[in-house]
């Protein structure tokens, strides 16, 4: 065991600023939010079949009708599991939300790394303001979705909060609401640990030049570059972490060390240097060092990838976040982010080392060396051309997308887009299947000589109109994904034989999506970047500003049959195409 770098001086912990506070008024807003709805079984059934049609064959399609019509028979299974589930919605505040967190996220083995983990690209600036170390509290504005207002939940699981590793489960904690709420962040430079309390004696949040004065003792206390990089444990899957993690904490300094970073408000990266790129690269190479760190040999482990929020600051300015998935989405991340952005470093809470932490270094770089990430401007045009021609920009965009990956791979597939089921208590998201049926009929018609460009027009029309018909429906709790996870996770609870619908290749095609996308927009010009959630896939997270829109398309090397680049080019075409097909065809009015 290396011996314990010296803790820096602390500050004087106070207790946090409250004056602002409105007792209450975060509880009464969330009960009268509406809880989510359980769609009707039928309706369900329906609209999965509808959602096969572009992504599997005639004989699959047809076998698994077969399986939807036994499961949804008057008396057979699917209704059994359909009322039990509706006696669980009448029973708890969200019938889905304990089961995703545990689905998607807590019971997912992989490495939070690139499988899970976001990164965010921020524009490069010099300063934080310091406003972000404060507590959020009751005071949040409530955020309204057309008219309706959302669940301001999200917000309150992000600061303060830490993934934990389990031997098969993991767990997260968050302090915000404990008797004794954090009054420090982690600030992480050269693979060191350090606590910055970030309050003065009066309560009052430390302005910027002390901030800087406290960066600045951290980094000169942690000049020394040789550190076992300790973070990289972090990125393990989450089996060997657990176990390993287990091992670390039997260590008392360790334990005080590691507890240190899960209880702080966030966490602070000062990286190093970047790898060299040329500039048509620098967006890409932020992209990746947000996402993973560039690898053991970057900045890999100048990180503690359990931490629900830690903004990363690299040394040439590029800056920008990453997060742990399973306390929050996307969209309140960048709000948070939007709201202001800051940070800052201090008293050293060191992790002692844990032996052979160099081990693991390999699997990192292995790891990181596989991910593909482009980062695009598309700067033709943003949300105004298609608001110009009355359609949804992002559902101009999701079938831009189904356009390129038809166009590389002459199929439709399955295709994941994030809704927001922000409007029900304690909401988090459902499936926007953008692959549809209307959307394969344009995309098979738009490069066929034969056909008519007012006859594309229309079927592009039909197309956004689809998908926005399925987003409205998802928003308002009505999709089919979490439905049909519900009724899954129903027959497992009631330890029934899962029914066959559940064990079709047809379901396993659905839910395999070769395109997992994301719109996160802010007022921010940001991008979100995320991994591939299949081997052969791709991720796409974008922003549309007004005039221009911000892609990371991202892929793995080690699939032959993926290239972000290509796939990022045939989205810039795709979108350049359409916009070209809308001018040069008179059409009806709407």
């Amino acid at each position: 065991m290396a011996k314990p770098c010296a803790l820096l001086k602390p500050c004087h912990l106070v207790k946090p600023v409250s004056a602002t506070r409105v007792p209450g008024r975060y509880l009464t807003h969330q009960k009268g939010l509406p809880t989510l709805p359980v769609p009707p079984l039928h309706q369900t059934c329906e609209r999965y079949l509808t959602a096969l049609e572009p992504i599997v064959e005639v004989d699959e399609l047809k076998h698994t009708t077969e399986l939807i019509e036994e499961f949804q028979k008057p008396g057979g299974v699917g209704e059994r599991l359909q009322k039990s589930l509706e006696r669980r919605a009448h029973n708890t505040d969200n019938w889905l939300s304990e089961w995703w967190v545990q689905v998607a996220y807590l019971d997912y083995r992989l490495p939070v790394v690139v499988h899970s983990s976001p990164g965010l690209v921020l524009p490069r600036t010099q300063l934080f303001n310091a406003e972000m170390v404060c507590p959020y509290s009751e005071t949040l504005p409530v955020e309204y979705l057309g008219g309706n207002p959302l669940c301001m939940n999200q917000y309150y699981q992000v600061l303060s909060s830490c993934r934990i590793p389990g031997l098969k489960r993991d767990s997260v904690v968050n302090h915000a609401k404990s008797s004794i709420p954090p009054k420090h962040i982690t600030v992480v430079h050269n693979s060191q640990f350090f606590v910055l309390d970030v309050y003065n004696s009066d309560g009052s949040p430390l302005d910027t030049d002390q901030l800087c004065v406290q960066l600045e003792k951290i980094c000169s206390s942690s000049k020394q570059t040789n550190m076992d990089p300790v973070g990289i444990l972090t990125t393990l899957d989450r089996d060997s972490w657990g176990k390993t993690y287990n091992s670390l904490i039997k260590d008392k300094t360790n334990k005080e060390s590691v507890s240190a970073i899960q209880r702080s408000i966030f966490t602070v990266c000062l990286d190093g240097q970047m790898p060299p790129v040329s500039d048509d690269m620098l967006r890409s190479c932020a992209a990746v060092q947000m996402l993973h760190g560039g690898g053991s040999q970057w900045n890999s482990g100048n990180r503690w990838f359990d931490k629900t929020l830690q903004f990363i600051i690299g040394e040439d300015g590029t800056c920008g976040a990453n997060y742990e998935h399973a306390p929050a989405e996307g969209p309140p991340i960048v709000a948070l982010i939007d709201h202001v952005v800051e940070y800052t470093s201090r008293r050293a809470s060191v992790l002692t080392n844990l032996t052979k932490v160099i081990k693991y270094v390999p699997f990192l770089h292995r790891l990181a060396q596989d991910v593909d990430l482009k980062v695009v401007v598309f700067d033709h045009f943003g949300k105004n051309v298609p608001k110009t021609h009355k359609m949804s920009p992002d559902a101009f965009i999701q079938v831009a997308l189904q356009l390129a990956y038809y166009r590389m791979y002459g199929q439709s597939c399955a295709t994941y887009e994030s809704a927001s089921l922000r409007m029900f208590r304690l909401g988090r998201t459902d499936t926007i299947r953008s692959a549809s049926t209307a959307s394969a009929s344009f995309v098979k018609a738009f490069d066929d000589p034969t056909k008519q460009n007012t006859e594309k027009v229309d079927l592009l029309d039909k197309a956004v109109k689809a998908h926005r018909w399925y987003t409205n429906m998802a928003i308002s709790g009505q999709a089919i994904d979490r439905h049909l996870l519900g009724l899954k996770m129903q027959a497992m609870e009631e330890k029934l034989t899962m029914p066959k619908v559940f064990t079709d290749n047809s379901y396993s095609k659905a839910l395999h999506y070769l395109l997992s996308t994301s719109q996160v927009p802010s007022k921010t010009d940001c991008v979100m970047c995320f991994g591939p959630v299949v081997p052969n896939g791709y991720g796409v997270c974008y922003n549309p500003m007004e005039s221009h829109i911000n892609f990371a398309v991202s892929s793995f090397n080690t699939c032959n049959e993926t290239n972000a680049a290509h796939l990022a080019q045939a989205v810039k075409d795709a979108l350049l195409d359409m916009r070209t097909l809308l001018e040069q065809t008179p059409r009806a009015k709407l």
